[in-house]
């Protein structure tokens, strides 16, 4: 590890929230909502009815219990209108916690439209609801709009499908409108991706046998929490055999010598942003042995290949016929994905596989200032270890920049 890079991230003090001073938050947030209201537009929605939290954040930089009120609900959402007031229902007693945003002109407290709130009256109360929002539609959007709606409980949308208004799917307005990010944007991007890689540094160098892989995965988020932070999204922390198949969460099991640590970030972090990049460390105290390289180095091309690949203007299919092809002995357990956007979570689009493409890919065109995931998971069909390597990067004018600049292992890289 090059001690000289990271030093100083470790040897900060997760203490403070970033320094936002040089970052324009208002340029941000309504320069968001313009985005969606664009889309909105161009897709001939009316009003978009949010639920998902994430969306909610996006359009007016509202953030409130994001986890709790992902599955309770609909407890928190923003009438959002092409034309009109933007009214944020509140959960109950948190009114006062949007009060400052100038994203929002009104503020009301959400009826809870859930079983766990209403009992076995949910129906009566999901119309209640209903009829309630339908009110406010009729009133700032005609008796016969089109309302997009995106998480939402099925007998609330069935009660709102009943009032008379066309109900469309929301995601596609939303997730065009949240590939594209501005240079403002842009900055809190990176300050959440910095934020990470000083957890990462911090994680990186608590590595040794005997450590439960939970205990590692721990001090990343620790370290998240303390820069201002939201969450981590996943566990996605494995060692040794549990690194094959990929996707085994963190567990008690403790890390052994000599073994592989992979890690995939997915931090919700500073601002509210994803930072998403994948390292695969080795615990030592030895050096790698020579299958242990051959993966890494495997996985190294493919985000490498993949990365001079995508540039303004290169198609979705294109992109996919031109990836780098997985050799046979490591297809089985391939990660689903071959890159990703990214922006507050993972979002549109997805790019996949030559050999998954005619399955599950569509297409698009890359354009500038869209983040980019591209990744990698190397893992032999017949078990053993496995690597993952992930890359966040930035569509430029000119071709891919890389915004994760946490190092790779270069005692993996060896031979």
């Amino acid at each position: 590890m090059d001690l000289e890079w990271h030093g100083d991230r470790v040897a900060a003090t997760f203490d403070r929230d970033p320094d936002d001073d040089l970052i324009d938050m208002e340029f941000v947030r309504h320069d968001r909502l313009n985005r969606v209201r664009a889309e909105m537009d161009r897709h001939g929605v009316d009003v978009c009815l949010l639920f998902d939290p994430v969306n909610i954040r996006y359009a007016t930089d509202s953030r409130n219990m994001q986890i709790f009120t992902a599955r309770n609900g609909p407890s928190r959402y923003l009438f959002l209108p092409l034309d009109g007031p933007v009214v944020l229902f509140e959960f109950t007693g948190c009114e006062h916690l949007a009060a400052d945003l100038t994203t929002i002109d009104e503020i009301r407290p959400a009826m809870t439209a859930s079983y766990v709130a209403a009992g076995d009256a949910i129906a009566d109360t999901e119309r209640a609801w209903a009829a309630s929002i339908a009110e406010l539609i009729r009133q700032h959007c005609g008796p016969t709009a089109t309302v997009g709606v995106e998480r939402m409980n099925a007998g609330a949308a069935i009660a709102l499908a009943g009032q008379g208004f066309t109900i469309v799917d929301a995601q596609q307005p939303v997730e065009r409108a949240r590939a594209v990010k501005s240079d403002e944007e842009l900055k809190c991007i990176r300050s959440s991706i910095q934020a990470t890689e000083r957890g990462v540094g911090a994680l990186r160098d608590a590595i040794r046998p005997g450590l439960t892989e939970q205990q590692l995965w721990s001090v990343l988020h620790q370290a998240v929490i303390a820069q201002g932070g939201d969450y981590v999204e996943t566990r996605l922390l494995s060692s040794g055999e549990r690194t094959n198949p990929w996707f085994q969460e963190a567990s008690h099991r403790v890390v052994e010598a000599n073994e592989l640590i992979a890690l995939d970030t997915d931090v919700v972090g500073c601002f509210g942003y994803y930072a998403d990049f994948s390292r695969t460390f080795h615990a030592g105290p030895d050096a790698p042995t020579a299958q242990q390289r051959e993966l890494y180095r495997v996985a190294h091309e493919q985000v490498h290949h993949n990365m001079g690949i995508i540039a303004p203007g290169v198609s979705f299919k294109e992109y996919s016929e031109r990836a780098w092809n997985i050799p046979a002995e490591y297809e089985n357990g391939r990660y689903y994905l071959s890159a990703h956007g990214v922006g507050m979570t993972g979002e549109y689009p997805y790019l996949y596989h030559q050999r998954d493409y005619d399955a599950a890919g569509y297409d698009g065109v890359f354009v500038p200032n869209m983040t980019i995931c591209v990744e990698s998971y190397i893992g032999h069909n017949d078990g053993g270890e496995g690597v993952k390597l992930e890359q966040h990067c930035l569509v430029t004018e000119t071709g891919l920049e890389p915004l994760s600049s946490f190092p790779f292992e270069e005692a993996l890289l060896a031979g």
